[in-house]
C-alpha cells in the first residue's frame, strides 16, 4: 500500500502502510541498528516520527487528495520500543481545515510503547514544474 506521495524520510526509515481508510491508519516499522539509542531500543525520534506519520495518515485517509502539516503533537512514552512496531492511528474529529488525531505504537506482544495526540492542518498540494508539490493553505 502506498502513502500516495513520496516522503523520503519515511522511505529511509522503512515504514510500511497497511491500513488507510475511514479515519484509521496502521503503519508497521522494524527499527534498524542505526535507528537505536544508546540503550539499543528504538530512538525516541523514530518513535515520534512513526506517531506523527500514523496520525497524519489517519487524517489523510478521509481526504487523500489533500496533504496535512503538523500543527502540534504531544507524546507519552510508556515502554521501550523493541522489535517490529505497529502504529495505529485514528481521526477523532475533523473540521474543514483541521484534523484532531491520536495514535498508539505497539510492540510485537501487543503492549503499548508510546501514545500521541496531534493536530494537523489540511493543505492543497500545488504542483510546480520541476519541483516537489508544495503545501497551499485551504483557508
Amino acid at each position: 500500500m502506498s502513502f500516495g506521495v513520496e516522503i523520503p524520510f519515511v522511505t529511509h526509515l522503512g515504514f510500511e502502510l497497511t491500513l488507510f481508510e475511514g479515519g484509521h491508519s496502521e503503519i508497521v516499522y522494524t527499527p534498524r541498528p542505526e535507528h537505536m539509542n544508546s540503550f539499543q531500543v528504538a530512538h525516541g525520534g523514530s518513535i515520534m516520527t512513526l506517531l506523527d506519520v500514523t496520525m497524519a495518515t489517519s487524517a489523510r485517509s478521509v481526504a487523500p487528495e489533500l496533504g496535512v502539516v503538523t500543527i502540534e503533537m504531544k507524546t507519552s512514552f510508556m515502554r521501550p520500543g523493541t522489535g517490529r512496531l505497529t502504529g495505529k492511528g485514528r481521526l477523532m474529529h475533523r473540521t474543514r481545515s483541521m484534523a484532531f488525531t491520536e495514535a498508539t505504537i505497539y510492540n510485537e506482544a501487543g503492549e503499548a510503547c508510546a501514545h500521541s495526540t496531534g493536530t494537523f492542518k489540511y493543505v492543497k498540494r500545488a504542483e510546480t514544474p520541476g519541483q516537489a508539490a508544495a503545501p497551499v493553505s485551504t483557508d
